[in-house]
Order: C-alpha cells, then sequence, then structure tokens
C-alpha cells in the first residue's frame, strides 16, 4: 500500500532549522528500499515528507526513528 506522511517543525530561527536538517539528513540517505526520505527548509520551518509502498508497520517505525532523529538534534541545540 502506498502511503505518505508530513513532519513539519517549527523554529524560533532559520539557523536552528538548518541545523536541524542538516543534523537529519544522513539518515535520509540510509533509508530502506522502498522508502524515500525528504528533508526541506522554508524559513523556519523543516518538512519533511516520508513516502513509501510498504505496511504501516514500516511507516510508523520511520517516522518514529525520525522523530527521535529530531528530538535529538534539538536537544544538542
Amino acid at each position: 500500500m502506498k502511503m505518505q506522511a508530513n513532519v513539519v517543525c517549527g523554529y524560533k530561527k532559520r539557523e536552528a532549522a538548518k541545523a536541524i536538517a542538516v543534523a537529519i539528513q544522513p539518515d535520509n540517505l540510509q533509508a530502506p528500499k522502498g522508502v524515500q526520505v525528504r528533508t526541506r527548509v522554508d524559513d523556519t520551518r523543516v518538512t519533511t515528507l516520508v513516502e513509501l509502498d510498504s505496511r504501516i508497520e514500516t511507516l510508523l517505525a520511520t517516522l518514529d526513528d525520525l522523530l527521535a532523529c529530531i528530538s535529538t538534534a534539538e536537544d544538542v541545540l
């Protein structure tokens, strides 16, 4: 089943948004087969689109991993 999810995080400063996007970028390169993860910065917002053709459990696990990485990056800032 084809599925997609958008995760949007807002920050007070553009520099923070850029730092978060850079911090999670390496994970985007290691996406499993059939999973596409694209992240972009729009001013003070980071938007990540997750698309996959798989099971709902795979989508949930991918989103869980993404949110954990974002949370860790935010803690570092």
